[in-house]
């Protein structure tokens, strides 16, 4: 068994949940009889070209509890992407504080980064095994069913809809629509969560924009215009990377990150949900409001689900286990087990790291309506499972009093 400590970092955007997998490598490392130490790097791969790594060893259950809890990223994060340069005093600190379990908890630019850290060690003789832990709220990573984050996210966005589709319902001699925006580059599981509160036509929402379908300015148009005349007003969610048929995207913005993806709505670009908000109000007079609540759907702690909590944890001390026994190069998955309409049941598995790194997961085709802006009952039996049970508001009966 190799012997030595572990080092864990934590990047990219947050969720309400990363910390529970941090806590759940803390603890695993604590359990193993092969690490000596948990160690964290303080803004992710930045502190260890830095030296500026923690020492996590020593907090008890009690603490780790809290640390469950708590939202955002108590290790700091970053975006840094890695060149070549770096790779040779990343593989001295780890030398240096005789690392030989690394773990990092994010997404796919994550699963990337310990990819060719490990490798890099692996190629001039130093022993160490990498292991990724998923988390992202936009529930795009290849080969799990879903990933921690997400199910607190859909949580947020499923809430924020039903609860704003009311306000929206009674203020419509007001504002005659609403439109709101998840993040999400390239995937709609996000903006699809949002169906899951809806029990009725009437509902919030009436029209889903995914990344995954082409926006269609003249469709979309239309189906306002439907919802509108039915309904009374027009409840919209947009994912922030929806993109025309050319594949530009809606929220015209031209900024990238340091990973070549977009900053929708970045430096003075438009937002997608103000792009919609001005296409609306300028085809039909109509007076309305746009919601872009960007991170706050990412550390949501008041609105976390317990499921997501448990399996963020659950996928940290996994990580662990699989490491100490000589496992490396791959990331935790999470494998559902059982079918809709059974209790809901998974298993955990593992995918390679360089897969996890080159493929994304955008929504199925059997997820997404024949109109491409709405949802099937078959996202709805995979999503209500994640999200939970989701409250259910009064109605008063308007009738006329002066008709009786």
């Amino acid at each position: 068994m190799l012997k030595g400590n572990a080092l864990v970092g934590q990047s990219g955007g947050p969720t309400s949940v990363i910390n529970s997998s941090l806590a759940g490598v803390i603890a695993g490392a604590q359990k193993s009889k092969a690490i000596n130490r948990v160690l964290g790097m303080r803004f992710a791969i930045e502190g260890v070209l830095k030296g500026q790594l923690l020492d996590l060893t020593g907090y008890d259950k009690a603490a780790l509890r809290k640390l469950q809890l708590t939202p955002s990223s108590a290790l700091g994060s970053s975006r840094l992407k890695l060149k070549d340069e770096h790779f040779e005093p990343i593989l001295k600190t780890l030398k240096k504080f005789d690392i030989r379990y690394f773990f990092m908890i994010g997404g796919n630019d994550t699963m990337d980064t310990i990819h060719r850290v490990v490798e890099y060690a692996r190629s001039t003789g130093y022993e160490m095994h990498g292991v990724g832990i998923p988390k992202t709220v936009d529930n795009d990573l290849f080969g799990t069913d879903h990933t921690p984050g997400f199910p607190s996210a859909a949580r947020y966005v499923a809430l924020s809809i039903q609860q704003a589709g009311l306000l929206a319902r009674d203020m419509q001699r007001v504002d005659q629509f609403v439109v709101f925006q998840t993040v999400g580059r390239s995937a709609g599981w996000l903006p699809a969560a949002a169906a899951c509160a809806k029990r009725d036509a009437a509902d919030a929402p009436h029209i889903i924009l995914m990344p995954e379908v082409p926006f269609d300015r003249d469709n979309f148009l239309a189906a306002v215009e439907k919802a509108h005349k039915k309904f009374g007003f027009v409840s919209i969610v947009c994912g922030e990377g929806i993109t025309t048929a050319d594949g530009k995207p809606v929220s015209a913005s031209q900024v990238t990150d340091k990973f070549g993806n977009i900053e929708f709505g970045a430096m003075g670009g438009t937002s997608a949900a103000m792009f919609l908000h001005r296409m609306i109000s300028e085809k039909f007079g109509w007076r309305g409001e746009f919601q872009v609540v960007e991170s706050l759907q990412m550390c949501a702690a008041d609105r976390a689900v317990k499921l997501d909590i448990d399996e963020a944890f659950a996928c940290g001390q996994q990580a662990v286990k699989l490491a100490e026994s000589g496992t490396s190069g791959v990331m935790v998955t999470i494998d559902r087990t059982s079918k809709p309409g059974e209790p809901y049941a998974t298993n955990f598995g593992t995918i390679e790291l360089s897969k996890v790194a080159i493929a994304a997961r955008p929504m199925p085709p059997k997820f997404i309506s024949k109109d491409g802006m709405g949802v099937t009952k078959a996202f709805l039996d995979y999503a209500q499972p994640l999200v939970g049970e989701l409250p259910e508001y009064f109605s008063l009966e308007l009738k006329n009093a002066a008709a009786n």
